[in-house]
């Protein structure tokens, strides 16, 4: 069976949670061919990749929202048409998708079937936590962003069927925390300058922050800035008392495994984090509205508080693979016997 794992480029959540399901990909009877598409991540693949496309993203900006305008000018429709048809879909039995656009669009207009095995396949749900503003818009983006005919969906709680817990990459699995008093910091859609104006009202604290907008190390009093990367980030966090970051759904579901203080601040504007937030916060999680000194007064009460979120999550990633594996080979069968009825 030849397979395709075509992986969100756009931000590093998609690639982190790759590093865990590729060796297991690989460790079945397939053959495997990687695609990546987006250009806003900080992380690398350690495996080949035969396919990299610009694709179609969402840029950050550094006021808590997306770039739009960046977004907009990033968006070359006849380049994106020109990847989706450049992308030989047909030789592959089957394309399993983490949110990426380009392959979920070319085996939409090639009939081909396309496996969604993502968050946003879980966050769609009904039965996921919902924001109370409704974002029709957003909820649209999501859903047609990368269309598939199957899901297998991830969240921080299983809230329905083939919906699993987050797949937590080894180096974090493997890790011993501890806690050496530090908070990490990583909130990639708003400034060092800004990060820096609210934190610095609470000194007798020491915040690594990890930036996406900077290229070198600098202190400010209390406040240190470091350009991600991953195995710096990796080591402030297993060794931090707490986390404060966006609501994504890789840093905070691993937080939350190494058993840290987490405190999250979803982008203005981005339905899937606002479900999210959604979720933390009914799990116990901290909410900030957005990141703005008026707030401080609930990061202090966050610093100062010793309660935790405990959760169980188990390595699942071997069972959903056979899982989705098993879905396709029986469709490979359906199709098959309805073609020789044809």
């Amino acid at each position: 069976m030849r397979v395709l794992y075509a992986i969100q480029g756009t931000g590093n959540g998609h690639l982190s949670r790759a590093r865990a399901v590729i060796p297991v990909l690989q460790s079945k009877n397939i053959e495997l061919d990687l695609l990546v598409s987006g250009v806003q991540a900080d992380i690398e693949l350690p495996y080949e990749v035969k396919y990299r496309f610009k694709g179609l993203g969402f840029i950050f900006g550094k006021s808590g929202g997306v770039d739009m305008w960046r977004t907009y000018l990033e968006a070359n429709t006849s380049r994106l048409k020109k990847e989706i048809n450049n992308l030989s879909i047909k030789d592959y039995d089957l394309v399993i998708n983490d949110f990426e656009p380009i392959s979920a669009w070319a085996c939409k207009l090639s009939h081909i079937s396309c496996v969604s095995f993502s968050h946003q396949a879980a966050v769609i749900l009904e039965a996921s936590p919902k924001p109370e503003a409704k974002d029709l818009v957003g909820k649209l983006i999501l859903k047609n962003y990368a269309p598939s005919v199957k899901q297998f969906g991830l969240h921080f709680k299983s809230y329905g069927y083939q919906m699993y817990t987050p797949i937590i990459r080894g180096v974090i699995r493997q890790s011993i925390p501890v806690n050496k008093g530090h908070y990490t910091v990583y909130l990639p859609a708003y400034s060092d300058e800004k990060i820096i104006n609210v934190l610095s009202n609470v000194p007798n604290v020491c915040w690594e922050v990890f930036s996406k907008h900077t290229k070198s190390n600098t202190t400010v009093s209390n406040i240190q800035i470091t350009p991600v990367n991953n195995l710096a980030f990796v080591n402030s966090m297993v060794n931090a008392k707490g986390v404060l970051c966006g609501a994504g759904f890789e840093t905070p579901a691993e937080a939350l495994f190494l058993k840290k203080k987490l405190m999250v601040v979803p982008m203005k504007g981005q339905y899937e984090q606002q479900c999210n937030a959604a979720a933390l916060k009914a799990m116990g999680v901290p909410v900030l509205k957005s990141f703005k000194e008026k707030y401080l007064y609930k990061i202090k009460d966050w610093i100062v508080s010793e309660e935790l979120v405990n959760v169980d999550y188990p390595d699942q990633t071997d069972e959903i693979v056979d899982e989705i594996i098993e879905w396709a080979l029986v469709e490979k069968v359906k199709k098959q016997v309805k073609d020789q009825f044809i």
